[in-house]
């Protein structure tokens, strides 16, 4: 990996610090090739500190290191791309990120579907909200409800209308995410026990 340090007259680059699971942007700071070097050698993460002018380990004094697990470099060869594992929390303020925001995964739209739900199931008339109505029939209905969306997408599975089959699938999906919420959970809580039996 070539990095191009010759291009700020300070020697310096941007380094985007991201979650290697959530993938959410942790932090920003700046390395030479000294801070980059120490990095890859000591496994946490490292920069050049500005106001220190000196290297500076993240957690070197609060013990909230970042453990490197990758770095790419961008096209121009001058910015990084971290990904770590954070040991606590990343700002100095004791947010998870410098941008005072969870460090959570976030899945775009489905994650965007259970607020929704959450929301409707909290604040919703149950007799203009599918969803309110759905959590005041209780879970039973609901559980019965995911099991019927699944044997449609079992039958679709067999024909070959594609349109149908996604259609089915996706009113699964949407199911599922509300029965996860009756039962106390998120999206979050299957995918750490799925994580847990990686191997």
């Amino acid at each position: 990996m070539k990095i191009d340090f010759s291009k700020n007259t300070d020697a310096l680059i941007p380094a985007i610090i991201q979650d290697s699971d959530t993938k959410a942007v942790l932090m920003l700071g700046y390395m030479n090739e000294e801070a980059y070097l120490k990095t890859i050698e000591t496994q946490k993460v490292t920069f050049f500190s500005r106001s220190k002018q000196r290297l500076w380990t993240k957690g070197e004094e609060s013990g909230n290191f970042l453990i490197l697990v990758d770095i790419k470099n961008d096209c121009d060869g001058d910015t990084l791309l971290i990904q770590a594992k954070p040991v606590g929390p990343t700002c100095h303020t004791g947010a998870d990120t410098c941008w005072q925001t969870e460090n959570k995964a976030d899945y775009g739209f489905i994650s965007q579907l259970e607020k929704t739900i959450e929301t409707r199931r909290e604040k919703a008339d149950s007799e203009k909200s599918y969803v309110a109505s759905l959590f005041q029939l209780g879970i039973n209905k609901i559980a019965q409800k995911v099991g019927e969306e699944a044997i449609e997408v079992v039958i679709e599975a067999k024909d070959d209308n594609d349109d149908l089959f996604l259609s089915e699938s996706a009113d699964l999906l949407f199911h599922y995410l509300i029965l996860l919420q009756a039962k106390g959970f998120k999206l979050n809580d299957v995918i750490d026990v799925l994580k847990s039996r990686q191997k």
